[in-house]
């Protein structure tokens, strides 16, 4: 028997001689045939299935879509190192106080223009109503600031300020966070029109779904505690979610802060819930009021160890 030397590996990509389909049949065994070759590569069933924007847009692509839209953010998320997080919700329209005292002093001028237009002045009056909350954009910094102090240094199991993303009361929380130079996150979710995110999420940690349900899931799935600022029909959508899903006792129980009890007490009367009998007195204790960031903080700490010590006594 010869001994043979076994061959060079084979180049992983290059061939000495190329194979039968590296060319169209040629034009000059059949004239019609690169036109034909060409028409197949040129429909949309050639396409590769992930980049064809158009097969994976149809209904019964629904679930694979479903599945990208968890993946995306869960693998980038996991990637940063962000394990747990304080979701902070509230209006969009609430902005900072600067920003809200110019659109009241425009539309003053504006009815002084024209002292007898109605619309004019209900706009006024709004504007007027969103100054007096601004401060809570104030607030909403400032706890984005004292969540990031309080975890600084942290690189692995980081607790972190999670938003919408957009702006208000989530880019005041966001801004506290990136004021104090700590990453921040932002979950958008895509809207028919355009929007943009709020300048302090940190690029990387900024996700765009396309299902509220998967940006719901993902908003919750780390959270260790929620704030919610006054707010309209998205932020109260959130809080009720988290509230029933405590009340079934479907996620284990976190601290639920509702800041600027006169706004909620008004916008939400959970004491008529009781007295109508549709949800129990122990289901008020399931959230709790506070105005200043200070506060905030103070609460959930003494919460998370009251919660210590009931894990502890079970």
């Amino acid at each position: 028997m010869t001994d043979r030397k076994p061959p060079s590996p084979a180049h992983p990509r290059l061939r000495r001689e190329p194979l039968p389909w590296r060319a169209p049949k040629p034009a000059i065994d059949d004239p019609a045939a690169p036109g034909r070759a060409r028409a197949v590569m040129d429909d949309p069933a050639y396409r590769i299935a992930v980049e064809d924007a158009d097969f994976l847009q149809r209904d019964d692509m629904r679930g694979a879509r479903l599945q990208l839209d968890y993946q995306k953010a869960e693998t980038l998320l996991a990637g940063h190192g962000v394990a747990h997080t304080i979701v902070v919700f509230g209006s969009t329209r609430i902005c900072e106080p600067a920003a809200a005292r110019r659109k009241v002093e425009a539309l003053r001028a504006e009815c002084a223009r024209a002292p007898g237009d109605a619309n004019l002045a209900r706009r006024l009056a709004i504007a007027e109503r969103i100054l007096a909350k601004s401060g809570y954009y104030d607030v909403a910094r400032e706890f984005g600031r004292i969540v990031a102090e309080a975890h600084a240094g942290e690189s692995a199991d980081r607790t972190v300020i999670m938003t919408g993303g957009g702006p208000g009361m989530m880019e005041a929380a966001n801004r506290g966070a990136f004021d104090a130079g700590a990453p921040t996150v932002g979950l958008n979710i895509s809207l028919p029109h355009e929007q943009f995110p709020n300048p302090y999420v940190t690029p990387g940690l900024c996700f765009q779904f396309h299902y509220f349900a998967l940006r719901k899931m993902h908003l919750l799935k780390r959270a260790r505690a929620l704030v919610a600022f006054p707010g309209g029909y998205g932020t109260i959508d959130e809080l009720f979610e988290v509230l029933t899903l405590i009340q079934t006792r479907k996620i284990k129980p976190i601290p639920v802060v509702l800041v600027g009890e006169s706004y909620w007490r008004r916008a939400v009367d959970v004491d008529f819930l009781v007295d109508e009998g549709v949800i129990d007195p122990e289901d008020r204790d399931l959230f709790w009021y506070a105005e200043t960031a200070q506060e905030i903080w103070d609460g959930i700490q003494h919460w998370c160890r009251d919660c210590a010590t009931v894990e502890g006594a079970t």
